[in-house]
């Protein structure tokens, strides 16, 4: 059960975009929990060259972290993820996420919000949902926002837990074979960005992305899949090989599908008076499954060759990830609101987001490492006996 380090510097990676990615949601068009005054369409690319991969790539993680944990000892396995995944959601929606309603209240009702945290608090842990824009949304109180990923997860694991208890041992092995020999070659890249296709051209329009759980389907169709190809390929060698040979002809097609989308959207004349022809607009969406799934295979194609580079630094930031990862977006929200005030030049005040964020999230961890109450609220495993045998065995939530 060797493990896979690659997959672990890439978790690393995805999380660490993650925080740049909400850094820019402050600065960019779309709606947001605060908003910059600089607010444009600039930085909008640039959050595309992530955005249809990102959030993709730590569920095929997840689905191999999954087939890991259930090939070791399995004894306790539901008590154990759902204690990692479940018990970080509830203190997140507790304590962690209710400043980011708050001034989003404060920042974006209409006429202002005067009254005190404490105040707000109360309505938000009675289930208010009176906070409403002039759009007609409303606020939906308690919520998890940048949390949603969680019960995702969670629901996921659970349906894989489901499979590998119910399901004979031969029939899990014939379906891991079946796949193994799909995507041994080209298969690696076609089969997958066939089902996300389909998932695209079928649902993104009928099923707004919601990440309310129970009514995200595409959201369901998409990151599902990818963790199932995560959790049957895990120990298919003949993937990770494909994967890798093709590298460079995946990170060339992601390359010229991002281009062709971005290209339309934001530089080709298209607008309210000049819409993008239905044709295009299949094919755009072709382009983005295709991106979504080619830029994940170079990466993992690249990264193939570190699966035993092992490192010290490696290990704190694997145990740091998710931490950081809880803390991150409702420091970003503090941090902005807080300088807004001082009317920074949106690059330096971009950067100092980015620092400032990364700086307080690793101390938040330091503290949080020592700590046997927290560690459990953190989806850390709990203390038992000495912090360093904690450590030896990292988390991958």
């Amino acid at each position: 059960m060797q493990r896979r380090h690659d997959l672990d510097w890439l978790r690393v990676i995805a999380f660490g975009l993650l925080v740049l990615y909400h850094v820019g949601m402050y600065y960019v068009s779309w709606g947001w929990h605060v908003k910059s005054p600089f607010a444009n369409e600039g930085p909008e690319p640039f959050m595309l060259l992530s955005s249809p991969w990102r959030m993709s790539l730590l569920f095929l993680i997840s689905g191999v972290a999954t087939a890991y944990m259930l090939r070791g000892p399995a004894s306790g396995f539901f008590r154990r993820r759902s204690r990692q995944l479940l018990l970080p959601l509830l203190f997140g929606m507790l304590v962690i996420v209710p400043p980011q309603a708050y001034l989003q209240v404060v920042e974006q009702l209409p006429g202002g919000y005067g009254e005190s945290y404490l105040a707000f608090y109360g309505k938000y842990l009675s289930g208010y949902h009176g906070f409403c824009g002039t759009d007609g949304d409303c606020l939906r109180l308690p919520t998890w926002n940048h949390l949603w990923f969680l019960p995702y997860l969670w629901s996921y694991t659970v349906l894989a837990w489901l499979a590998w208890r119910l399901l004979p041992a031969t029939a899990l092995q014939r379906l891991r074979a079946a796949l193994g020999r799909a995507m041994s070659g080209w298969g690696a890249l076609l089969l997958p960005v066939a089902v996300l296709a389909a998932a695209r051209l079928l649902m993104v329009e009928r099923f707004e992305q919601t990440h309310a759980l129970i009514d995200d389907w595409y959201s369901h169709a998409q990151y599902f899949s990818v963790f199932l190809i995560g959790f049957l390929a895990a120990f298919d060698s003949r993937f990770w090989e494909a994967l890798q040979r093709l590298r460079w002809v995946s990170l060339l097609v992601a390359a010229a599908c991002y281009a062709a989308f971005v290209h339309a959207w934001y530089f080709a004349g298209y607008d309210d008076a000049h819409p993008i022809p239905e044709a295009l607009r299949l094919w755009l969406r072709l382009a983005w499954a295709a991106d979504q799934w080619c830029a994940i295979a170079a990466l993992l194609g690249f990264a193939y060759r570190w699966r035993h580079a092992d490192s010290r630094a490696l290990r704190y930031l694997t145990m740091a990830v998710f931490p950081v990862y809880i803390l991150h977006q409702t420091v970003i929200v503090v941090l902005a609101h807080a300088l807004k005030p001082l009317k920074i030049a949106p690059a330096l005040e971009a950067m100092l987001l980015v620092g400032a964020t990364f700086a307080l999230c690793f101390a938040g961890y330091a503290l949080i490492r020592r700590g046997r109450i927290l560690r459990p609220l953190f989806g850390l495993h709990p203390l038992n006996g000495s912090a360093a045998s904690a450590a030896a065995v990292p988390d991958r939530p």
